[in-house]
């Protein structure tokens, strides 16, 4: 059975910036080995308006993102909880990061959100097959919110700590991940890719 430090996680959600990254701390404290990343063409983060997001580079770091956003509203910014992501995120690591761009090899990776799960599956079976080793892909959708982030991290959690605890993770991942489903009612994409 491999022990929690042997098991290579990243959680990806569209920006690196909510789901994940709140996934990623929690998952950090309780000692897991982790990443986060996002699979978006660029980092948005909502507006003044609907239709005016706040659009960023991946590899721009939360700092300079949180004070480009405390000079342009600090009121608004904080209201809608942005600033305080912002701070929990430059406490996890300096930029957000696009998982098109890692070279960095995992044994899980669990999406946020379907179109997330699909993107990610597009680039794996783009990528060049160097070890030909078993990678999980799952997804279980969570609501792009700090509540729903926080619920969904939590979620996270225990669905890593039963895949660790899995006698034989490829022979035991189908039981483990049927009964999660069953116990959260969650509904759970999951696909085998090789890496």
């Amino acid at each position: 059975m491999p022990s929690i430090n042997d098991i290579r996680i990243a959680v990806i959600c569209s920006s690196n910036m909510n789901r994940s990254m709140e996934a990623h701390g929690f998952l950090s404290k309780k000692g897991f080995n982790v990443k986060s990343y996002g699979t978006g063409e660029k980092v948005k983060l909502p507006g003044e308006a609907a239709d005016k997001p706040n659009v960023y580079e991946f590899g721009t770091t939360y700092d300079e993102i949180f004070k480009d956003l405390q000079n342009k509203n600090k009121t608004l910014y904080t209201e809608n909880g942005i600033l305080h992501i912002l701070e929990r995120n430059k406490r996890i690591k300096s930029t957000p990061e696009r998982f098109q761009d890692t070279k960095e090899k995992f044994d899980l990776l669990i999406t946020c959100e379907e179109k997330v799960y699909d993107q990610v599956l597009e680039h794996m079976d783009s990528a060049t097959v160097v070890e030909n080793s078993i990678v999980h892909v799952i997804n279980f959708d969570i609501t792009d919110n700090l509540d729903e982030a926080t619920v969904g991290a939590f979620l996270i959690g225990d669905l890593c700590s039963l895949i660790v605890n899995a006698e034989d993770l490829d022979d035991d991942i189908e039981e483990v991940l049927a009964g999660f489903e069953e116990k959260n009612q969650k509904k759970i994409l999951h696909s085998i890719v090789f890496n």
